[in-house]
């Protein structure tokens, strides 16, 4: 039995100076490897360290490898790298793992520095939804008391009175003005004690009491104030032009939105003029100035409206064939001009359906238009467009604006048409000129829009005395009066369907007369007291704003989601909704 532990024991004692050799071997090659790889890699000293660290207990070799202590004597850096060690890819990774570390300590200490700068500076720091309620435009905030305060220190420093709301609002929309025909604004203001010139204060009541109405009629009508307002302007001493001028529009800009709210056409062409005015070198003299200034509307006017009329007309004739029967809706002056010239000039044979809806009734005006011009037309209202649309071949509208998501924004109703025309397969096209294009971004009709202003058939009636400007029929007729100055008033008289507006001014005594228009129907604009119907001669709705459970709503536009339009004609060719931030993106370059 001794013999054979012996025997065993002897085995034992062979077979190990033969695993350490073998080891030995290994390590060495290692060992040349790890000079090797010093010398490529001068700059990491950690390395030897590593490489003669002890091997770890988890490696597979070291455990299967029998203790052997003749390794142990032949030097401690035998058997601190067993053939278990960390091969190149694990020091690799290693390395690797190590400088993501570095990163992210770096990119650390950037964050801890720029949130430190942004809390020393608190006036650049404020919440998400204040930041949002400062972006939002005057007229949309009438809920908010400190919006209102602000808006009413404003208009006293520009000496521009502020127009009250009128009668009791629908909730979803208190935050909107609703104004009425019953209180013009020039009642609170004098001519010769005021800032704002005499053609603009002429102009904003002829916005309020719905005179002049149009997108493209309000900008005309507003650039065209603008050059009589430069002509009569003079720069003051130790004054810049391009300085004192923006200053002087903004008052009369102010008095025009209190008025009726500025639409998106007029919002760019104010832009625009604000633009070319601080733009001005200032080595010109002032009437070279102002006469610069001119001829810059005129062909703004000229490009953005006229020609962009024409190019709009001549792209829209292509759809339209002989024996069509187009449906359009309310009065749209720059579809009624495509309509007239498709039939006069180019000789094409359509049918025009006229749809209109109450209170306005704008589609009469579109059915004169036409019916002038020899084309056959159809008038419904608007609750009928389900009984037409079968024999329609294609819809077309006009826009109000057109917003930076696609959306249509138009006269009210109009989404209505162009949901039930998409359910028919009819299809929607939509004439815009580019200079309505706006950056907003709207997806309802409940956020921004506009409860309407005034109009003149509902003021309150009262006698004429006869003066040199009446005649005996005026004086017999119920009169309308205005408040427009000292010794200035507005009348309005009522003769069949005509409303005659006269200037009364009152010079020593006398009575001088200057007309103003003449309309073919009622002056009409948006007005709760438009939805009070006479029937039988009995107003259901009379007395509405003394019934605290009674609110009447009377919405001038709505908005078109861009699903349901099929191609917007403009100025630059027909192009889909989704195309309307290149366009302005394009036109944000070129300026």
């Amino acid at each position: 039995g001794l013999g054979t532990g012996a025997g065993a024991a002897d085995d034992v004692c062979s077979q190990a100076p033969e695993l350490s050799r073998e080891e030995k071997l290994q390590l060495r090659k290692e060992k040349k490897q790890q000079k090797k790889k010093k010398r490529s890699e001068k700059g990491s000293s950690a390395e030897p360290a590593e490489l003669g660290a002890p091997p770890e207990p988890g490696q597979p070799r070291a455990a299967a490898q029998p203790p052997s202590p003749p390794a142990s004597a032949d030097g401690p850096g035998d058997g601190e790298k067993p053939t278990g060690g960390k091969s190149k890819a694990e020091l690799r990774a290693e390395r690797r793992a190590k400088q993501e570390a570095e990163r992210a300590q770096k990119q650390a200490r950037k964050a801890e520095l720029s949130q430190a700068a942004t809390t020393a500076k608190p006036r650049q720091s404020p919440t998400e939804p204040q930041s949002m309620v400062k972006r939002l435009p005057e007229h949309v905030q009438v809920d908010d008391p400190t919006a209102q305060r602000k808006l009413a220190k404003k208009l006293e420093r520009q000496q521009v009175p502020l127009r009250q709301d009128y009668g009791t609002k629908v909730n979803l929309f208190s935050h909107l003005h609703q104004y009425s025909r019953k209180k013009p604004l020039t009642q609170q203001m004098s001519i010769p004690s005021t800032v704002i010139h005499p053609a603009v204060v002429r102009l904003g009541l002829q916005y309020s009491q719905g005179i002049i109405n149009g997108s493209n009629a309000r900008c005309i009508a507003l650039l065209e104030v603008f050059k009589q307002l430069i002509r009569d302007y003079s720069t003051p001493s130790n004054e810049e032009l391009s300085r004192d001028l923006v200053a002087k529009l903004k008052p009369h800009i102010s008095f025009l939105n209190q008025c009726r709210p500025l639409s998106a056409s007029m919002g760019n062409a104010i832009k625009f003029l604000k633009k070319e005015i601080s733009c001005l070198p200032d080595t010109l003299r002032e009437d070279e100035a102002k006469e610069k200034l001119q001829d810059v509307i005129d062909k703004y006017l000229r490009e953005k409206i006229v020609l962009a009329a024409e190019a709009i007309s001549r792209s829209a004739f292509e759809k339209i064939n002989d024996h069509d029967v187009i449906l359009v809706y309310g009065c749209s002056s720059l579809v009624n001009r495509t309509l007239c010239d498709a039939h006069a000039k180019k000789g094409r044979a359509f049918r025009v359906i006229v749809v209109d809806s109450r209170p306005r009734l704008e589609g009469r005006e579109t059915l004169r238009r036409l019916g002038r011009r020899g084309i056959h037309c159809t008038y419904v209202m608007i609750n009928a467009i389900s009984y037409v649309l079968p024999e329609v071949t294609k819809v077309l509208l006009g826009a109000h604006a057109l917003l930076a998501n696609g959306s249509v924004m138009s006269r009210v109703g109009t989404s209505q048409i162009a949901l039930v025309s998409k359910a028919y397969n009819v299809p929607v096209l939509v004439c815009c000129e580019t200079y309505k294009f706006c950056e907003r971004v709207q997806t309802d009709s409940f956020v921004s829009n506009e409860l309407g202003t005034a109009s003149v058939p509902s003021l309150p009636s009262g006698t004429c005395s006869p003066s040199p400007c009446c005649g005996p029929w005026q004086a017999a007729l119920p009169c309308h009066p205005f408040s427009w100055a000292r010794g200035h008033h507005l009348q309005a008289w009522a003769l069949g369907r005509q409303w005659w507006c006269v200037l009364l001014q009152e010079q020593d005594g006398e009575v001088l007369s200057l007309p103003l228009i003449l309309m073919d129907s009622p002056l009409s604009a948006d007005d709760p007291d438009d939805l009070i119907v006479l029937r039988k001669g009995q107003a259901q709705l009379g007395g509405w704003a003394e019934n605290k459970s009674l609110r009447l709503l009377n919405l001038v536009y709505d908005v078109t989601p861009p699903d349901l339009v099929d191609l917007v004609i403009t100025d630059l060719g027909m192009i889909p909704c989704t195309s309307v931030p290149v366009v302005l993106r394009v036109k944000s370059v070129d300026q």
